[in-house]
């Protein structure tokens, strides 16, 4: 049984943190297999939290990048320590000029999941390393705003233009993907990158816009499938946002049993959306007849094509997948009421 204190598994990952940088390979595997998975059991115990606070303020940077990182996992396992190690992250990014540092602080602080690191993300986006840009874009999915003109959007547009095509590709699959935020400057800056010379920041565009549902990236999507060689397995998840008809012929093409071309056919099948719609409709009428305790809705999605069956029953909300339950069903949604009226204890009034 291991029974290292948190000292103990932060000295192993300070030694392993040392060796990669000595390293003559960034990538060290090695080095990166040792050093993660020590100080991600350290962080489980509470004690990593002022272990990290005092790294944190060592002179030395290796030490204060370790620190940030035993703060990040320290987020991952106690949300309570979110906004005390916010505001010493906060501190650490007014003073800090390394940029082995400022690359963890920007994961760290993102963990964190505190509003006062937008401002220290958008902060470090003009830093002019590359690496640490790339940090930046990739470290807002966690702290995103929501607002459309939100200076978190702002920046990551910005980003979308980067020189390098790592800052470009990060930023835009951020903006696009994991923002749900829309408006005609998002949309603006996800089509210039439709256009970009690297494959996997044009491909995060095309899902991006894909998942706002704008038409303009259909012909794209054509282009692409009709071009097996140029197809990109975005170009499948992006495929059942859009639901586009003119993209079915290409589709049976490609080898069938995968996920991605399932659901990319399906979707982009209309009698069969008509036909599932009408399923979901019929299923959920059926249940509030059967079971009105059940409180059942049908969702899908903004950026999506699965259909949910949402139960919001008072014991413990739970949800079905639209299309899972119409094959257990056998396509009968009365039968596929019954199997959930069934599988759902009923809720007894208090």
């Amino acid at each position: 049984m291991e029974t290292d204190t948190v000292a103990e598994l932060v000295t192993r990952a300070l030694s392993a943190k040392r060796a990669i940088t000595a390293s003559d390979d960034p990538d060290d595997h090695d080095g990166w297999n040792e050093y993660a998975p020590v100080l991600w059991r350290a962080a489980a115990d509470e004690a990593a939290l002022p272990l990290g606070l005092e790294l944190i303020g060592s002179a030395d940077p290796i030490e204060r990048a370790v620190g940030c990182d035993l703060l990040r996992d320290t987020n991952y396992h106690h949300e309570a320590v979110r906004t005390e190690t916010a505001t010493a992250l906060v501190a650490l990014a007014q003073r800090e000029t390394d940029e082995h540092v400022l690359r963890a602080l920007a994961r760290a602080i993102e963990k964190t999941r505190d509003p006062r690191a937008v401002p220290v993300l958008v902060a470090l986006a003009g830093h002019p390393a590359a690496e640490v840009r790339e940090e930046v874009a990739r470290s807002f999915a966690e702290v995103l705003t929501g607002l459309p003109d939100g200076p978190d959007i702002h920046t990551l547009i910005g980003l979308t233009q980067d020189q390098n095509p790592h800052v470009r590709d990060w930023a835009t699959f951020t903006l696009g993907v994991q923002s749900r935020a829309d408006s005609p400057a998002i949309r603006a800056a996800l089509w210039a990158r439709t256009a970009d010379e690297h494959d996997e920041t044009r491909m995060e565009a095309i899902h991006g816009l894909a998942g706002r549902r704008d038409p303009r990236v259909v012909p794209l999507l054509a282009e692409l499938v009709g071009n097996p060689e140029g197809a990109h397995v975005l170009t499948f998840s992006a495929e059942p946002i859009t639901g586009a008809p003119e993209l079915l012929p290409s589709l049976p093409e490609y080898k069938p049993g995968d996920d991605w071309i399932t659901d990319a056919v399906n979707a982009c099948n209309p009698v069969r959306r008509a036909r599932l719609d009408a399923f979901a409709w019929e299923l959920v009428c059926t249940l509030h007849r059967l079971r009105p305790d059940l409180d059942a809705a049908v969702s899908m999605e903004r950026c999506g094509w699965d259909r949910s069956l949402d139960i919001h029953a008072a014991s413990e909300p739970t949800g079905y997948d639209i299309e899972a339950l119409l094959t257990r069903a056998h396509g009968d949604p009365v039968r596929a009421a019954e199997l959930v009226s069934t599988e759902l204890p009923r809720i007894r009034p208090a």
